[in-house]
């Protein structure tokens, strides 16, 4: 996960939209605050370089949505109290003036970047990324992916940092509206207009809070990029601007404020892991610390904060942290995929981190500043004006993403015209008949990485492979009704990929077959858990699945025997304990042991390793002997290893046979899948005497 600046966060009022940003909060902020410039410019530094060295997430996300409902909210404010009302035009078209061209600047520069250095198999992914990014909707697209758990093997997408602008995106459509329901409320009811947008605005601070507390409880990936989840941050930052002129503090306690606030803020992520703790109430400690900087002020005192952070060069950063953020990410994963890295170099993160400050700046001085230089002040008062150029700048970015998916969708659907012929594309069959090898032609490899992960079977097709949040038992069921055979496949994806070569098995014999899956739901009886949270969903799905199986009564059912992580393979108790149970039912249960897990990705490490490079050893995650051989079983399961087939001699390569093995690393493409049939039906006839 990774966070974000606001950028031109707290955009300069709508009375001043070409002047630099400024931080004036009149009645509503205190005045004149230059050191919020030199906060901006601490939280994206601690942004970058937990990004670049560490690999983590600072907690400086949090502090700019607190200066966003800060800034914002005075803005605001000041217009209604000088104009009697809110021009929602003016203050969304101004907004998009400023905001809208450096990410479209950017957004095209990464979709350049992508062609160059990234594999084929993510530029669809990143594409459509962009244009959530552009359309201020990466965070839902995020969030979805975060509980869709084949999404979740995919590599960071060099956009999704957009996720907390779009958050922003969404906040400055909603705030505008809140404010005036507000001052609405306050005519009617000859309350304090101020007053009453405070109350208003605590509620929204309360409610978002507990639900944020709530669902980051429950399911804190999907809570990271959940805008109602984010939402408090920004309204303590608004609750800030209404109460800040009331607070009176004496000066040596606004020093020891300010420096206690910087401290904890850049300890934040250090002491605390914000990727996987955020945002419930532990984000009040970035957003807190922010707050506490807000409060001191500008001191006067030599040992004041505020002296550091009105350092020049600190708030001449300031000024660009908008695209200092904007450009540090997709530079950084352009970097990690052009390295092989995990994480920077030393050299190579100030490379990183030096390229980025020469673009930010670069384009603060044209795009941001040319628009103002080379805009009339008259033009700039005008909102269809302002519109007109956020429109011009946006336009080719999403065009530009539309016209290369729609070229990659055409490419991907020629592919899928051209019938693969077994000779040169035999799969697994150069395994068992290494006459075979010796004389495989050259050929492409199919499926071709970029499709990998749409090389889906009927059983993924149908949608009876459900994703981490479904609870719901969908059942494919193939095959004649009163078949003299009927076996069933259930259990999580590492069981549904053997579907291809199951279903052609069941087809050639008559047999009947039913199959139901859930992704990171292994089916046992013990509860598993998600992201450290209890896998309820996993529970309801199983006790679902096992009524199923009681009424379908199948002659067998096939599922994991072991569960192989990254340096272990296990055969958990709760497995053992689930083929008693389905003993006491009459149920055979046929194990088939699972498959290794490996450090690469199958398709996209085709791109940087070539076939050869590509390769990993079985040991690495699997024992030297099949654990469910060395358990006490109970009499109906028959366990099966066909490892070798997947990875013969004990080496796991991409390709096998001209074919991609693995799409991601523990997935298997359906295409090599069926090319296991042959050794699937001897298999399967072996130990169950059909």
């Amino acid at each position: 996960m990774s966070d974000t600046t606001v950028g031109a966060v707290g955009p300069a009022a709508p009375s001043e939209p070409s002047a630099p940003v400024r931080e004036r909060a009149g009645r509503a902020g205190g005045g004149h605050r230059p050191e919020i410039e030199g906060l901006r410019a601490v939280a994206v530094l601690l942004v970058a370089v937990y990004h670049i060295w560490f690999g983590r997430v600072s907690g400086g996300v949090d502090v700019f949505l607190l200066l966003t409902g800060f800034l914002v909210t005075g803005s605001l404010l000041r217009s209604a109290e000088r104009e009697g009302r809110i021009r929602f035009g003016v203050f969304w078209a101004r907004l998009a003036r400023r905001l809208v061209p450096s990410v479209a600047v950017v957004l095209i520069a990464t979709m350049g970047a992508t062609y160059l250095w990234l594999p084929r198999s993510r530029w669809e992914e990143t594409l459509d990324e962009v244009r959530a990014a552009a359309l201020y909707h990466e965070n839902w697209m995020l969030a979805h992916n975060a509980v869709d758990y084949l999404a979740r093997e995919a590599a960071s997408s060099p956009v999704q940092h957009f996720w907390s602008l779009s958050i922003q995106g969404q906040f400055y459509l909603l705030w505008p509206l809140l404010i005036t329901l507000a001052l609405f409320v306050a005519a009617r009811t000859r309350l304090s207009p101020r007053r009453t947008v405070l109350i208003l605005v605590g509620v929204v601070f309360a409610l978002s809070l507990a639900y944020s507390v709530s669902i980051t409880a429950r399911d804190q990936s999907w809570a990271y990029f959940d805008t109602g989840a984010r939402l408090w941050e920004l309204a303590l930052g608004a609750i800030l601007a209404l109460v800040i002129t009331k607070v009176r503090i004496p000066a040596r306690t606004r020093v020891f404020l300010g420096w206690f606030g910087l401290a904890a803020l850049v300890s934040c992520g250090v002491l605390v892991q914000v990727s996987s703790l955020f945002p419930g109430y532990i984000a009040l400690w970035p957003t807190g610390a922010a707050l506490l900087v807000v409060l001191a002020g500008t001191t006067g005192s030599p040992r004041g904060a505020d002296r550091l952070l009105t350092w020049p060069p600190l708030m001449a950063m300031g000024r660009f942290s908008y695209g200092l953020y904007l450009w540090h990410w997709p530079i950084l994963v352009c970097y990690l995929e052009v390295t092989g890295r995990h994480l920077a170099s030393p050299l190579g993160g100030l490379l990183v981190l030096g390229v980025s400050l020469v673009l930010a700046w670069v384009t603060h001085r044209v795009v941001e500043g040319g628009l103002d230089r080379f805009t009339r002040p008259a033009h700039r008062r005008i909102p269809a004006w302002s519109a007109m150029i956020a429109v011009v700048f946006l336009v080719p970015a999403l065009v530009l993403s539309l016209a290369w998916s729609k070229n990659l969708g055409t490419q991907r659907e020629q592919r899928a015209q051209e019938v693969i012929v077994a000779e040169s594309h035999p799969g697994a069959r150069v395994v068992s008949d290494p006459d075979l090898a010796k004389v495989l032609p050259q050929a492409p490899v199919r499926p071709d990485p970029a499709d990998a992960q749409q090389d889906l079977s009927f059983h993924h097709e149908q949608g009876c492979h459900v994703g981490l949040e479904a609870e719901e038992v969908v059942v494919c069921d193939r095959g004649p009704a009163d078949a003299e055979r009927t076996l069933a496949l259930v259990g999580a994806s590492r069981t549904a990929h053997w579907y291809p070569a199951v279903e052609e098995v069941a087809t050639a014999h008559g047999w009947r077959l039913v199959s139901f899956t859930k992704s990171g739901c292994p089916f046992a009886l013990a509860p598993v858990t998600q992201d450290g949270r209890g896998f309820t969903e996993c529970q309801t799905w199983k006790a679902g699945a096992l009524a199923e199986l009681e009424d379908l009564n199948p002659d067998a059912v096939l599922l994991s025997s072991t569960r192989a992580t990254v340096d272990q393979e296990t055969v958990p108790q709760g497995y053992v304990d689930l083929w008693w149970h389905l003993n006491d039912l009459g149920i055979d249960v046929i194990g088939l042991r699972d498959l290794p897990r490996l450090p690469y990705r199958g398709a996209e490490c085709l791109k940087t390793g070539g076939v050869q490079g590509c390769t990993s050893p079985a040991s690495r995650s699997l024992d030297e002997v099949d654990p469910a051989t060395l358990v006490d079983l109970p009499p109906n399961v028959r366990p099966l290893d066909l490892t070798e087939h997947v990875c013969p001699d004990g080496a796991c390569d991409a390709v096998v046979g001209n074919v991609l093995v693995y799409w991601d690393h523990s997935h298997i493409t359906a295409t090599y899948a069926r090319s296991l049939t042959p050794v699937v039906e001897e298999a399967l006839l072996g130990v169950t005497g059909w």
